[in-house]
């Protein structure tokens, strides 16, 4: 299957600096949420802005549905049609006096009737959980709802792929859990999300991309994330549900190949469910002691 968005041997230097990117191939497959991870100074908002149209590769192909993307008005519209990016920081996107003016401002620049436009305005809102906010000045948002309104005005535009930069950074883990749950349900939409969170990304994504200074490896989420080797050499840190499932496995508490429990809430849940007089959950709880995961 051809897909939707693929850089192909793209390579990109700022302006007197070493390469960022160098013959680097990255593709999105539709309906296949992805996570991208990577140390600081890896590359990864290069990457986006590189899919985005942001940027424009030094040498190689941006391809979209498997044709060339050209730099001019024409090309870049074809592209943002279907590409959307937000940026880590809400501030750096919001710059309307109210949310729905904000939401409403990439629908109405494709010159779309104001029907249409009012239609997706409402539903990237309702999309969001911020229908309430419509007329709230976007200066008066929480931290939280600036991240939500900007979100919306991607999702206005019915990007086919919808490229986020760290959109849980700066979030409390209830505000955190609400956004996933948001995302999960963006119909049409493929998800990429930038994010230095191995956990999130090991029971999020479906794929991820890990920036490497050998280049980006690419695979299933689980398998990749589970790759101590791949995640020392990025410099990340090891991701916690693995982690936990060979402890279970090593303590005969859980079946190989079994999906282990991916947060510690969850990891107490599935104690709890082990305790119908079988010992299990006092076992459970010596296995997390033992590995220091408690």
């Amino acid at each position: 299957m051809t897909p939707l968005v693929r850089l192909s041997g793209a390579s990109y230097a700022y302006e007197d600096g070493p390469p960022v990117l160098s013959g680097a191939d990255f593709a999105i497959a539709e309906g296949r949420s992805l996570a991208l991870l990577g140390r600081n100074g890896s590359g990864k908002t290069t990457l986006m802005r590189l899919l985005s149209g942001g940027l424009r590769p030094v040498s190689g192909t941006l391809l979209l549905d498997g044709s060339p993307v050209t730099y001019d008005r024409k090309g870049l519209t074809r592209l943002r049609s279907s590409v959307q990016l937000v940026v880590q920081d809400p501030d750096d996107q919001l710059f309307a006096a109210s949310v729905e003016q904000d939401v409403s401002f990439g629908p109405m620049n494709l010159g779309l009737p104001r029907e249409e436009v009012r239609a997706r305005v409402d539903a990237a809102l309702a999309a969001l959980d911020i229908t309430a906010l419509r007329d709230r000045p976007t200066h008066l948002l929480s931290y939280g709802q600036r991240k939500r309104a900007a979100i919306a005005g991607a999702v206005a535009m019915r990007p086919r792929v919808l490229i986020l930069d760290e959109p849980t950074a700066g979030l409390d883990p209830d505000g955190q859990e609400r956004l996933l749950e948001v995302l999960a349900g963006l119909s049409g939409t493929t998800v990429v999300m930038a994010t230095h969170d191995v956990d999130l990304a090991f029971r999020w994504a479906d794929d991820a991309a890990v920036l490497t200074p050998s280049g980006i490896r690419t695979g299933p989420a689980p398998q990749l994330l589970s790759d101590p080797d791949l995640l020392v050499s990025a410099r990340l840190r090891p991701a916690w549900s693995p982690v936990v499932a060979a402890v279970l496995r090593a303590h005969g508490l859980l079946a190989p190949g079994a999906t282990g429990p991916g947060t510690p809430q969850a990891l107490a849940e599935w104690q709890a469910g082990t305790a119908s007089g079988t010992g299990g959950a006092d076992a459970v709880g010596d296995a997390v002691r033992d590995a220091n995961l408690g």
